[in-house]
């Protein structure tokens, strides 16, 4: 277990790398449009739903070998113009009630902590190499793989092409507290109840506030299925991962970390066809976006279900590869006036609204051979029915090393 997590925590960093610097430059300052909303809703199954429900090991078994265990997540984030018009920043989401979250959610206004980043004690460098491959098949591609030496990664000398780059389409605006007078989000310290995996998002939405006009929509999308991917060992040593055919995904994208056979190599791969990797693919991508990473070759287009890892990938990486899955799904976008049909590019609404869709699995391939193995997995325990709690509050993430692992394994937000 020791490799797994070693490998989460790398996970963890190079997505934090890969992210460094590619947050899409749009013009999101416009004074006319007083509020932006997004809601980023997912759909988890395998290891990623773990933390959203009870079980015991034996559910945590289930999941690391690509069980069907469900959940699901909701990220929720609005931006405006204005101050709070009386107080502090009081905002609401109120949720249909199939949503099972109540009659609404707080959306709260993260506190600013100077000196966040760069924080003492987070300068420590990695060390040892970085292996990349790419593409799907039994074995890999020429050239493969890169190898990159961690500690120079770890100080941003990232070679040219190496991560996938955003597209900066009009789709792709982004709501974050440095863009926004006032910013709230959800979930947060003061979340009481956890979506379940019978949770709904279908019916009327209401977001008011005293720093936001009153957003109101109709949402007619729902939460994806799960995608459950399972991963089978070849004769040849490559792994065949194959998962459930998602009718309105847009393509999608499967990566995997492995801690090495030495103790200081570390293998990354990518179904992606050319060498690109982390990026904008860790996020909610738009369907027009995804579109274009399909003819790029860096998504697979959306009637593929399955993606053979090379056995290079497999001999370097060691068994306990920790393994992804995303698809891509639908979009729906609101605005009040409602957009009319050949808006010119002065058009500018008093609030919009977007809604993303994706389904994410992760899955250790061969973690069948571990059953049984003396892991704690009695079976009153394997049986145990999910105990409904609140979600336990968890800190804001430190900058650095540390908080970007800390994040990949769940200990913060």
């Amino acid at each position: 277990m020791r490799t797994h997590f070693r490998a989460l925590m790398l996970a963890g960093f190079v997505a934090g790398a890969a992210t460094i610097g590619l947050a899409p430059v749009l013009s999101q300052t416009n004074t006319q449009t007083v509020a932006r909303y997004t809601m980023d809703a997912g759909t988890l199954s395998g290891m990623a739903a773990m933390g959203q429900g009870g079980g015991g090991m034996g559910a945590v078994m289930n999941m690391m070998r690509g069980g069907d265990q469900v959940a699901h997540e909701l990220v929720l984030r609005l931006g405006t113009v204005r101050a709070p018009a009386n107080g502090s920043p009081a905002a609401d989401h109120f949720m249909p009630e199939n949503a099972r979250l109540g009659a609404s959610v707080p959306l709260v206004t993260p506190r600013r902590v100077a000196g966040e980043v760069g924080m003492p004690g987070q300068t420590e460098m990695p060390r040892g190499r970085l292996l990349l491959f790419w593409g799907c098949g039994e074995n890999a591609g020429p050239g493969q793989p890169v190898i990159i030496d961690f500690a120079r990664l770890a100080r941003g000398e990232v070679p040219p092409g190496l991560y996938a780059q955003g597209l900066n389409l009009p789709d792709d605006w982004q709501v974050m507290q440095s863009n926004s007078t006032t910013y709230g989000e959800w979930p947060n310290e003061r979340a009481e109840r956890r979506l379940t995996a019978q949770s709904s998002l279908l019916g009327a939405h209401r977001v008011a506030g005293n720093y936001t006009p009153d957003i109101a929509f109709d949402l007619a999308e729902d939460f994806m299925p799960a995608l459950n991917p399972t991963g089978t060992e070849l004769s040849g040593g490559a792994v065949r991962l194959r998962w459930n055919h998602l009718d309105k995904a847009t393509g999608y994208y499967a990566w995997a970390i492995g801690a090495g056979r030495n103790e200081r190599d570390m293998v990354w791969w990518t179904s992606s066809t050319t060498q690109a990797f982390g990026g904008p693919f860790a996020d909610w991508i738009s369907p027009a976006a995804a579109r274009r990473y399909v003819e790029a070759g860096q998504l697979l287009a959306p009637g593929t279900t399955e993606c053979v890892i090379p056995r290079q990938v497999r001999e370097n990486g060691g068994e306990g590869m920790m393994t992804s899955l995303y698809a891509y799904g639908p979009q729906a976008d609101f605005s009040y006036p409602p957009r009319p049909q050949n808006a010119s590019s002065s058009w500018r609404p008093e609030w919009i609204a977007r809604v993303r869709f994706r389904s994410m699995a992760m899955v250790i391939p061969g973690m069948d051979g571990m059953m049984g193995m003396g892991m704690g997995m009695g079976g009153a325990e394997q049986d145990a029915e999910p105990e409904a709690q609140a979600p336990a509050a968890l800190p804001r993430c430190r900058g650095g090393l540390r908080g970007i692992a800390e994040r990949a394994a769940g200990l913060c937000q």
